[in-house]
Parts: structure tokens; C-alpha cells; sequence
């Protein structure tokens, strides 16, 4: 018989539990994703639900859902076109929206979510801070 120590087997349950989440989409964030005008593949898609999970993820317990719009403003003649909006509605407070333009689709999008974490975490951030209100 093989004696085996239990930080061992919590390490063992912790890494099964991560890998049977790995397939989860979006690690529990109610995540839409649009494009309108612009060509995003699946793999792009995805890409986008892990880089908002990694952003977005620590901050899952105050959000509702989250939208994801990526527009081609000036069609096929190019240039500083692909325009992201990153809506995220919060429970209790107002939604956070942030908007980057580039000419990447996906430069647009990494940047409007690392824009869009900034503004959750200070607007959760000030949700703490808030002094109750006494009554007299």
C-alpha cells in the first residue's frame, strides 16, 4: 500500500478541477460577441472569450453580461477603421462601455478590453470604498 499526502491529492483534485473547466466557454461570463463589417474566424472568437476571461474573469461575481462589437467603419478602403465596443453591464451600478479604434481587428479588441478592465475595476473599486449611509 502506497501512502500518498493529502497536499498531494489537493493538488491532484485542483488540476483535474481546472482541466474539466478549460472547456467551459468564458468561465461563466454571459459573453456576446458581434462583427459587423469585419471578418473574425472562429479562432479569433475564441481568442477574444479567453483574453475577456483573463481581463474580465476576477471581476465575474459584479457582472451581469458582456458585449463585444467590432465594426469595419470605412469599409474596404482601409486605414484606422476596425472600431471595438466593449460594453459591460454591472449589477447594482452603471455599465462601462470603452471604444478603441486601430486598424487591426484584433489590436482594436485587446485594447478595448484592457481599457474596459481599468474602468470595472475602478468602478467596482469605488463600489467598496462607498461609506454606508447611516440613518438618523
Amino acid at each position: 500500500m502506497r501512502f500518498v499526502s493529502s497536499a498531494t491529492t489537493k493538488t491532484r483534485a485542483v488540476r483535474s478541477a481546472k482541466s474539466a473547466n478549460a472547456g467551459k466557454q468564458s468561465g461563466g461570463l454571459s459573453a456576446f460577441i458581434y462583427a459587423a463589417g469585419a471578418t473574425l474566424t472562429d479562432e479569433d472568437r475564441e481568442l477574444t472569450r479567453r483574453k475577456l476571461d483573463q481581463k474580465l474573469g476576477k471581476f465575474s461575481s459584479a457582472i451581469q453580461r458582456v458585449s463585444v462589437r467590432l465594426k469595419d467603419v470605412n469599409g474596404p478602403r482601409g486605414g484606422v477603421d476596425q472600431f471595438c465596443r466593449v460594453k459591460v453591464v454591472l449589477d447594482g451600478l452603471p455599465s462601462v462601455v470603452f471604444d478603441k479604434r486601430d486598424a487591426s481587428p484584433l489590436v482594436a479588441i485587446d485594447d478595448a478590453l484592457t481599457g474596459a478592465e481599468r474602468a470595472v475595476r475602478r468602478t467596482v473599486q469605488r463600489r467598496r470604498m462607498k461609506p454606508l449611509k447611516r440613518r438618523p
